[in-house]
This record gives C-alpha cells, sequence and structure tokens, in this order.
C-alpha cells in the first residue's frame, strides 16, 4: 500500500516535531547569560532586542518559551548565531575559548527587560 505525497510530507512533519531534539532543556538552562554590551544596550534601548548566551543545543522555539516564562514578556522574533571561539595565547601554549551560541531576542513593543 503506496502512501500518497501528502501522507509522507504529513509523516515526514510528525517525526521532525518529535524527534528534533529528544533532550528537554528546563528555561534556566537555555538562557546561560545576558550579553550586557555596548552594542547590546543600543538594540535594547532602540529596536527593543535584548541579547543572550544560550545552551548550544537550544532552537529558535526552546528559547522564546525561555524567555517568555521567565520574564513574563512576549516574543515577537528569535535570530541564533553560533559563534566560534576566538584564538589565545598562555605564554608557550595556544587554544581556543569555547564555542558558543547567541539568541538575540526582540520584544513585542510593550515589553521591556531589565537588567539593571
Amino acid at each position: 500500500m503506496a502512501k500518497t505525497k501528502s501522507e509522507k510530507t504529513e509523516s515526514k512533519q510528525k517525526q521532525g516535531e518529535a524527534g528534533a531534539t529528544s533532550l528537554h532543556l528546563e528555561p534556566h538552562q537555555i538562557l546561560l547569560r545576558p550579553l550586557v554590551t555596548e552594542k547590546g544596550m543600543h538594540r535594547s534601548s532602540r529596536f527593543n532586542a535584548y541579547s543572550f548566551e544560550i545552551n548550544r543545543l537550544a532552537n529558535k522555539d526552546d528559547v522564546r518559551r525561555a524567555v517568555e516564562e521567565l520574564f513574563n514578556v512576549k516574543v515577537v522574533d528569535v535570530r541564533t548565531q553560533n559563534r566560534k571561539g576566538k584564538p589565545r595565547r598562555s605564554r608557550f601554549r595556544y587554544g581556543y575559548t569555547k564555542d558558543w551560541k547567541k539568541a538575540i531576542v526582540t520584544l513585542d513593543p510593550e515589553y521591556r527587560i531589565d537588567f539593571f
């Protein structure tokens, strides 16, 4: 019994939703720390967008859920970046800082997050 094209796509979508990551992260495990930088403060005051260092296993939906739960705000958009570690040197040893993931979260205009 052959499946039709629509049945195949439905089954693939169900597999993608359930099987993306079997690991369930709590909100405090997703958001590792806010990135309080000059550029980040400019984004927060002008565009109502906040930057966070996030868990490398987290996706955009996880970040949205975590920010909404922890800060009681409404999230409009989430953008993520995978950042490479920088080369560092200590005396004669060369190494790299760890790779990390960054999220830029845009909030609804009526909501704000105060870090200070």
